[in-house]
């Protein structure tokens, strides 16, 4: 019986390979194979005719080679379309694997596939164009579950639950209005944000309507999920997945990809363990697995092999699918110094590429957490933004609480913490951090380090949060602080982010944990987007005003504080701001922003020595003016924004 404890090894002292080619890759005149595997005795290498079952057709032994890697040359391109298995000996057997490499697999990542990277590409693919960003407060993050977003009958889209639900144009509601990809064009913005689309565990591809998941429980790292893809058995996953990216980028729409590289889905049993046991994984001191995860286990993202293999994944993935950014599941267990070269490794790709994640973990880590890349710690990091929990918090209540409030929907005293969130969570003077909860200071040195939002996957949805925290408002005062908590997202400082459906009001029925719920709780009801129209015109204008107006979405911490001044007179369930002289700002010299909280109008006082334009009010946004403001006073509806300009 293997004893799983660790503590009796050094695993500093393991060898180091910097070549580009592990795995099983296609060469001119055939495979070469290659496995990083520094305490094998013999590594087995076997063919299989089907990706299941059956006796293996043929059988290698790899050769020993420097730095503790394994190889082996195969002659001749026969074996295309078959699969294959790797089996390390390290004094014991180790069950099979496709291998930590894998990028082209069978039904349910159990073994490879060997395949020609090249015929995955489909027709156009080398003139496919990223979405390139200077700046990354200039984009607006949009999270999609690929299955969600097509998988309702009412979707109009033919591929459900697919890649390639992505591709289809002139898509329909029963009501007549766009769905799919036409949908994410009118609504403008500018990335879609996918969960998890690499290879995981739970859902069997050759059933996949049978069961759900959001996909954070990793299999194969490098390859596409087969449950999204028309044929699972061969490399549809890859040349679907690459249509999906190249549709998105033809609208104008980035690609970020979520990834999941804090843990894998199993531990003994995983691929890692299952090559060099226990060297991929963080030990607690008596040699256990720890578990800053809260899934059984964490990666060591310090160890240089483990980090060299997250850089060479998302390489892989930002070359070969043409991806735009990448958002970390559970960012907070890698160490720093990972991180800041896993921007350099991208930078030297390609400049632009955004990253983002969440800066906590889920359980306690073994690596002291001044090492990590948690919250507390992401001004160290250059280019790398942290999700807004305090500001999500501060909107709507406490993310785990159905019942707690927040400012949209009534909870006075969190008007610092909504002042927090406006300048995109960097230091302002006029901000009382000790009123803002969380750390009490400002974690952000530059408003690119900080993603705004209200709502994503996790938890309940933001229509849901506010029914469930004021079950006796009507329906038009859910919606306007729906829409309220929308206009904080998309006018603060920083990188915003929707919860997609979030537009007209998606519900998942109070379900705060949906991540194995099944279609019915998870799909997007596309009746919703005729049902909350003015909801979805809403979110729409929001966009286009945000991208006409430069100084909501400044540069530079400096900018926010030389040009964005509160109010100093404190109003319970009033925010307001001015922004005046932003330099990159061409249609106004002065923009006077309030947003009102309360469940009655309020009237503000005006610095009127031109008088002003209302270009905000209620439910309505026109760049051009809605009308004029003479006097020294304006009133403010309910629950609701208003913008003026000068």
């Amino acid at each position: 019986m293997r004893e799983w404890k660790f503590n009796h090894i050094d695993f500093s002292t393991y060898p180091w390979y910097s070549g580009d080619d592990l795995g099983v890759r296609w060469t001119e005149t055939g495979f070469e194979v290659k496995v990083w595997a520094p305490t094998a005795h013999k590594v087995e290498f076997l063919v299989y005719k089907h990706s299941h079952g059956g006796k293996a057709i043929h059988r290698y032994w790899l050769h020993a080679e420097d730095h503790g890697c394994w190889g082996l040359t195969i002659e001749g391109h026969e074996f295309k379309g078959l699969y294959y298995t790797i089996r390390i000996n390290d004094g014991d057997w180790l069950n099979e694997t496709p291998g930590i490499e894998a990028r082209a697999l069978g039904t349910n990542g159990h073994r490879g596939l060997f395949f020609d990277p090249r015929e995955t590409d489909p027709v156009g693919w080398s003139d496919d164009l990223t979405i390139p960003v200077e700046n990354a407060v200039n984009c607006i993050l949009y999270e999609l579950h690929v299955r969600d977003f097509s998988m309702a009958e009412n979707s109009g889209m033919e591929h459900k639950g697919q890649f390639l639900a992505f591709t289809e144009e002139g898509r329909l509601t029963p009501e007549g209005l766009t769905s799919g990809i036409d949908h994410l064009k009118d609504l403008g913005i500018t990335h879609v944000h996918l969960l998890p689309v690499f290879d995981y565990w739970t859902v069997d591809e050759s059933k996949p309507h049978e069961k759900y998941n959001w996909g954070y429980d990793p299999l194969n790292y490098n390859a596409p999920e087969g449950s999204y893809a028309t044929d699972p058995d061969t490399t549809a996953r890859i040349s679907e997945f690459k249509q999906l990216v190249m549709a998105l980028h033809q609208a104008g729409i980035g690609v970020v990809m979520d990834v999941v590289y804090n843990h894998t889905g199993t531990t003994r049993r995983s691929w890692f363990n299952q090559t060099v046991p226990g060297y991929y994984y963080r030990q607690t001191r008596s040699g256990g697995f720890s578990n800053a995860s809260g899934c059984g286990n964490e990666f060591a993202s310090e160890r240089a092999m483990t980090r060299k293999y997250m850089i060479d994944s998302l390489l892989y993935w930002a070359e070969e699918f043409h991806l735009d950014g990448f958002r970390f599941d559970l960012m907070g267990v890698h160490d720093l110094e990972t991180m800041f070269s896993i921007r350099l490794a991208l930078d030297k790709l390609r400049p632009g590429i955004l990253m983002y994640g969440e800066g906590w973990t889920a359980d306690r880590s073994s690596m002291d957490e001044s090492l990590r890349a948690v919250k507390r710690n992401i001004s160290h990091l250059e280019r790398i933004a942290c999700f807004n929990d305090d500001f999500r918090d501060s909107l709507k209540g406490n993310n785990f609480d159905g019942t707690g409030m927040g400012f949209v929907s009534g909870l006075v005293f969190h008007e610092e913490a909504i002042k927090f969130g406006v300048v995109a969570a960097c230091y302002h003077p006029q901000i009382v951090y000790s009123y803002v909860g969380g750390f009490g200071f400002a974690w952000a040195r530059h408003p690119w380090q900080t993603v705004n939002y209200a709502s994503c996957h996790d938890n309940f949805t933001l229509f849901d949060k506010l029914q469930m925290s004021r079950p006796k408002s009507d329906a038009d005062e859910l919606k306007r602080m729906h829409k309220l908590a929308a206009a904080l997202v998309l006018t603060s400082q920083g990188i915003p982010f929707l919860h997609g459906g979030s537009e007209f009001c998606r519900t998942k029925g109070g379900d705060h944990n949906s991540y194995k719920s099944p279609d019915s709780v998870n799909q997007i009801d596309w009746s919703r987007k005729k049902e909350f129209e003015d909801v979805f015109h809403y979110f729409r204008d929001l966009i286009q005003l945000r991208k006409l107006a430069p100084a909501l979405r400044m540069e530079s911490a400096e900018l926010i504080r030389n040009h964005l001044l509160f109010s100093q007179d404190y109003h319970m369930g009033i925010v307001s701001y001015r922004i005046d002289d932003f330099p990159g700002e061409q249609r106004w010299t002065k923009m006077q922003v309030i947003f009102n909280a309360r469940p009655e109008e309020f009237q503000f006082d005006l610095l009127n020595d031109k008088g002003w334009k209302v270009i905000a009010e209620e439910s309505s946004i026109l760049i051009d003016g809605i009308r004029t403001i003479k006097e020294h006073a304006v009133v403010v509806p309910p629950i609701s924004m208003m913008i003026l300009v000068q």
